[in-house]
């Protein structure tokens, strides 16, 4: 090959090297700022948010006949506060959850309340990302849960939870959490038995957010291939509005803290208000 020849092969090799070396880093570049972009847009978001499902429940033991001691009404507060934008090493954020679950014996002679939930929390979010969308979110948290009750009928837990909600696609989103458990409560030492070390979920929606399920398990703690199970069934009438007719399922142990080791099979219906993008479990 002639000198001048072989020169200009190789100075059109080096230009081809160039520039696809020069479009890879716009095309790094392009993710980069995409990312940036969506974060930002994350971190514009409210401060003050909701957690989990936020209802209002009545039912009973649909195997039985309905009475007083086996018909009650659940209802749930549920919120999130961010402290901080996501700035924080590796893209993560601080926050605070709370949230409070009643059980409530409105069919028994002066409607008393039966037990309460008490369930703050600190935790460490990180937002994830992934092809121009929010794909969900990673949490690190110190959870506390106590029935604010003293004496024998006191209960409380604390636990340090690692999980993550992922949105598969605009309709199906997965969720699972595993937790260190702490307890500290003397008249329920045994209660790992019963609310277990790790649950997993699925939650399927229509593409125009009217219908919904929702299916949770958690793994009680022994050998045994054994769940307590809550099924959510879910309808949104109105178009504008972020209230769902709701009917649940919930078939297990730990269903309240006064009676975590009692077995409760409860199917109840009435109103929830769910969360923006996904409910935190």
């Amino acid at each position: 090959m002639k000198p001048i020849l072989r020169i200009l092969l190789l100075t059109l090799v080096s230009l081809c090297l160039a520039a696809e070396a020069d479009a890879q880093i716009l095309r790094t570049d392009e993710k980069v700022n995409l990312a940036d972009s969506l974060r930002d847009e994350f971190d514009r978001g409210p401060y003050l948010t909701l957690y989990r499902d936020n209802y209002f429940i009545v039912g009973t033991d649909p195997t039985h006949r309905p009475t007083a001691n086996n018909s009650d009404v659940r209802f749930q507060v549920s919120i999130a506060q961010k402290l901080t934008k996501s700035k924080l090493p590796g893209g993560t954020f601080l926050f605070l959850a709370y949230t409070q679950n009643v059980a409530w014996d409105v069919f028994k002679n002066s409607m008393p309340m039966h037990d309460f939930t008490f369930n703050p929390g600190i935790g460490i979010g990180k937002p994830l990302f992934s092809k121009g969308r929010f794909l969900g979110k990673a949490t690190l948290m110190l959870e506390h849960m106590s029935n604010g009750r003293d004496s024998i009928q006191s209960r409380s837990w604390n636990r340090v939870s690692l999980g993550a909600t992922i949105m598969i696609d605009e309709q199906l989103t997965v969720d699972g959490k595993i937790w260190v458990p702490i307890v500290d409560g003397e008249n329920n030492r045994d209660i790992i038995k019963y609310v277990g070390i790790f649950q997993s979920g699925v939650t399927f929606m229509t593409h125009n957010r009217k219908f919904g399920a929702s299916v949770h398990l958690v793994k009680r703690g022994n050998w045994k291939l054994d769940f307590n199970t809550t099924i959510d069934l879910f309808w949104r009438p109105w178009d504008r509005a972020n209230q769902y007719f709701f009917l649940q399922w919930y078939n297990g142990y730990g269903e309240t803290l006064l009676d975590y080791n009692q077995f409760h099979n409860r199917l109840r219906v009435g109103i929830v208000i769910k969360p923006r993008f996904f409910s935190e479990y």
